[in-house]
């Protein structure tokens, strides 16, 4: 399985969205838009127009930004898209 999340340094919502897959000990790869911003239109294609960050995807699957996956974690779905039941 990957996990990629596309990011930018600052973000308070980046910040929590990392925080929480580390909480569920999954290991992510991070695309910091800042450092790489010829990913942004990858992103933006890849989440269907979505433009803000965090975006997260799961073996290409877009998962959503960090209401989203706070979201899916308050209703124990987090744990299935991850694999970890």
């Amino acid at each position: 399985m990957k996990i990629i999340i596309y990011t930018t340094p600052y973000c308070p919502y980046c910040i929590r969205a990392k925080r929480l897959l580390k909480k569920k000990n999954v290991i992510f790869e991070e695309i910091n838009l800042y450092d790489k911003p010829e990913k942004m239109d990858e992103m933006i294609k890849k989440s269907n127009g979505a433009k803000t960050v965090p975006q997260l995807f799961v073996d290409e699957t877009h998962i959503g930004d960090c209401d989203q996956i706070y979201e899916l974690d308050n209703n124990g779905e987090l744990d299935k898209i991850l694999n970890k039941k």
